[in-house]
């Protein structure tokens, strides 16, 4: 069972993004369609229940079979810090800024959700798409944090170490399930 993670389009947005509801810059159509090539025609595709997720995956559906959307496969919730910049959130928490990067784990925006929150919660849709489909694969379009999660949780790999990964816009980061063990495909491949 292979999980091809697709990145949504972009928001252009410069602060933190995460539950708030906006639109994908679709406008890239050979990007698109580059991206729809990959992916093998027989997947299942879901998508999470933002706008910028279900446009871009009905962008690439290319005639898959889309499944319903999927709130437990959207962005962290970043509370307070929602649409906020870098240096904004720097300076109203320097020091919950600080930890909530360089020790993710429990560490939450006020109002927001933890990475380790994010990934219990991202975590069931995976385990429920595994049970509902078992040796299909599948196309989930979501979100750069949804995403990393998956990679940490599903590889072992530190949190630290997965967030250094980029993971661009329209591009796939794969995961197969072996029966046995999750294998790290392509992470950030652009088509």
């Amino acid at each position: 069972m292979r999980f091809f993670w697709v990145r949504h389009g972009p928001t252009h947005a410069k602060g933190m993004v995460g539950w708030s509801d906006l639109p994908a810059d679709l406008s890239d159509s050979a990007q698109i369609a580059r991206l729809s090539e990959y992916l093998p025609d027989d997947a299942l595709l879901i998508s999470s229940d933002l706008t910028r997720s279900i446009a871009t995956a009905d962008a690439i559906a290319a005639g898959r079979q889309r499944l319903p959307h999927d709130p437990d496969l959207r962005e962290m919730n970043f509370g307070e810090w929602e649409l906020k910049s870098s240096a904004d959130i720097t300076a109203t928490h320097p020091e919950l800024s600080r930890v909530f990067w360089t020790d993710p784990g429990a560490h939450a925006a006020p109002g927001g959700e933890s990475w380790a929150e994010m990934t219990t919660r991202s975590g069931r849709a995976v385990e429920r798409l595994m049970q509902a489909h078992p040796g299909r694969d599948i196309v989930a379009v979501a979100h750069f944090g949804v995403i990393l999660a998956r990679v940490a949780a599903q590889t072992g790999q530190p949190v630290r170490q997965v967030l250094a990964h980029k993971i661009a816009n329209f591009s796939v980061t794969e995961l197969r399930w072996t029966s046995a063990e999750w294998q790290l495909g392509a992470i950030n491949h652009l088509p």
